[in-house]
């Protein structure tokens, strides 16, 4: 038998470990807290834990689960955060700190892009403390939403919320050229009493001068120039600079002084920043350039802070020019290109299919990406959208030309893709391994298959100039030279007669882009953008320009040979 002695010691000792079970809900609490305000996440949330089942003297349920939840959000786990936080509510859903455990719910879904469900949740938060540190979350989470759509459909859900508002009209001020989307962003501006220079950029007042400073900026090269006739490695440089002389020289017997002015970049960027650091350059009134697309971003950076228009001559890709005022392209931009080449061959061809071919370029896709969507809208229907690596090349003919059937003398006469099945194809390719087989393929096929290119299939030599006669082949050509035109005719003239050749493509280009900016200057002087936007503008040599809704030439002829010329089919 267990003696008395031991007995009161037993039962001394279970009195004592009961006591050290008791939890100490006060002090468990603001342990857990002082774990918390460290940074300890995980030892908090082990702290939390005890606290958190329901006890009718334990007075920290509600919060130690919320900080629990905050714990493992700090350490990344936001599913587990968010999971905790709804739990809460379902719980304790009159708990007093009610407001914020939305604002962590709201918060977290925003951080996932889950915004439509996110906006929901904050906008249900009643304690006006917190609207700052809303307001704070929304703007930062919204600015990451790049697609201008998104931004619509959470404006209509959400009408009455000026950072929506805010974030719509910022979006929409990135590409105002749109009338339509400048409507949209003058209403929210007049809606919410928003400071319109955030959104709409206020452009100098034009003003007019005797003479005018254009700075041309590109890849001379002089260190390496030779004095013979050859032709040189940057002929093309030399030839684009050489219409802009002659350009320049007829615009003064027009009463348009222009003083052309000549940097050498050297195809480096250190050398371009040189060049806008000089107090010349801060000056100029006009500044044409660059060469290449990789030295065009301190150039519109420059064009925007000095607030000086700049005229890329060559460059498609309207990204160049970003959001600057200051800054245009001659060229079409790609989008552009492709939308008006599907319109086109949507109304010129009878048969409503077609096949495409493109190569692996960022260039083809985008060209392919918005031919695509405009043909739909037309009614033009793609039967094969083909990408292709160069090495790939050699499946354009087995798309176009495997033979099913041959006649008597072994010619095919049926094909996998049948005989008079398709009305057209557009090749959003410059590379001469792809086209010249498309070529080849209708060649072999012997229907009447319009083939829509590019005006650089002619300056690459891959198709005999024959074909471009016989083929039913149709060229976008922006750059297309009217050579009835009695400025076609007397720059040519010219131009024989100053450099003893006949003017290259890159000639020609120098000689409308001078000529044209030559004469924006004399008409709406220094600042001509409004100038621009009110009409199509009659080219001297091409077809002409339209800088009404866009920063880049939207203005596009359609060319077909016919009679040993080539003949504008159309433009748009």
């Amino acid at each position: 038998m267990m003696g008395k002695g031991k007995f009161l010691f037993c039962f001394a000792l279970v009195i004592q470990v009961s006591a050290f079970a008791q939890i100490d809900y006060t002090k468990q609490y603001y342990n857990g807290k002082a774990l918390f305000r460290e940074g300890k996440y995980n030892l908090a949330m082990e702290t939390f834990k005890p606290l958190i089942p329901y006890d009718k003297n334990n007075p920290f349920s509600e919060y130690a689960s919320f900080y629990s939840a905050l714990s493992a959000y700090h350490q990344g786990y936001k599913a587990l955060a968010k999971s905790s936080l709804i739990e809460i509510k379902k719980i304790h859903p009159s708990w007093d700190k009610a407001d914020e455990v939305n604002f962590w719910i709201g918060k977290i879904n925003m951080e996932d892009r889950d915004y439509f469900q996110g906006l929901k949740v904050l906008g249900s938060i009643q304690d006006k403390s917190l609207q700052p540190v809303i307001d704070a979350l929304k703007v930062k989470s919204l600015a990451d939403i790049n697609d201008v759509e998104t931004l619509k459909m959470m404006r209509e859900e959400y009408p009455k919320d000026p950072i929506v508002a805010a974030t719509l009209a910022k979006s929409m001020s990135k590409n105002l050229a749109n009338p339509a989307d400048k409507v949209i962003v003058e209403n929210l501006i007049k809606e919410f009493n928003f400071n319109r220079t955030d959104y709409i950029p206020e452009m100098p007042k034009t003003f007019f001068k005797d003479v005018y400073s254009v700075s041309v900026l590109l890849p001379f090269m002089v260190n390496t120039l030779d004095p013979s006739p050859t032709l040189k490695r940057n002929q093309n440089v030399l030839d684009l600079y050489e219409g802009m002389k002659l350009a320049a020289d007829t615009l003064a017997k027009q009463g348009v002084k222009i003083s052309l002015r000549a940097y050498d970049t050297e195809r480096s960027a250190d050398k371009i920043k040189n060049i806008l650091n000089t107090e010349e350059l801060r000056n100029t009134d006009l500044m044409v350039g660059p060469f290449f697309q990789e030295e065009t971003k301190p150039m519109v950076e420059f064009s925007l802070t000095q607030r000086i228009n700049t005229f890329n001559p060559l460059h498609n890709n309207i990204e160049l020019i970003a959001i600057n005022p200051y800054a245009f392209l001659l060229q079409p931009s790609l989008e552009t290109l492709g939308k008006k080449s599907g319109q086109f061959l949507g109304d010129y061809v009878k048969k409503k299919t077609c096949v495409v071919f493109y190569g692996t370029s960022r260039r083809d896709s985008v060209l392919v990406a918005n031919f695509t969507s405009a043909a739909a809208e037309k009614g033009l229907k793609i039967i094969s959208s083909n990408r292709l690596s160069r090495e790939a090349s050699k499946n354009v003919i087995t798309i176009l030309a495997t033979p099913t059937e041959f006649d008597e003398f072994k010619y095919a006469k049926e094909f996998t893709l049948k005989k008079d099945s398709l009305g057209c194809i557009f090749v959003a390719s410059d590379d001469p391994l792809i086209y010249a087989k498309v070529i080849s393929g209708i060649e072999t096929r012997g229907d009447n298959v319009v083939v829509l290119g590019s005006e650089s299939w002619l300056d690459q030599h891959a198709i005999d100039v024959e074909k471009f006669q016989t083929l039913p082949i149709v060229l976008s050509s922006p750059n297309f030279v009217n050579v009835d035109k009695p400025f076609a005719r007397a720059f040519l003239k010219k131009y024989v007669k100053t450099h003893g050749r006949v003017p290259t493509s890159y000639a020609s280009t120098g000689y409308e882009l001078m000529l044209f900016l030559g004469n924006q200057l004399k008409k709406n002087g220094v600042y001509f953008q409004e100038g621009l936007s009110k009409a199509t503008i009659p080219g001297y040599l091409s077809e002409g320009f339209n800088f009404q809704t866009s920063r880049s030439n939207e203005l596009i002829p359609f060319i077909k040979f016919e009679n040993g010329s080539a003949k504008v089919l159309d433009k748009r």
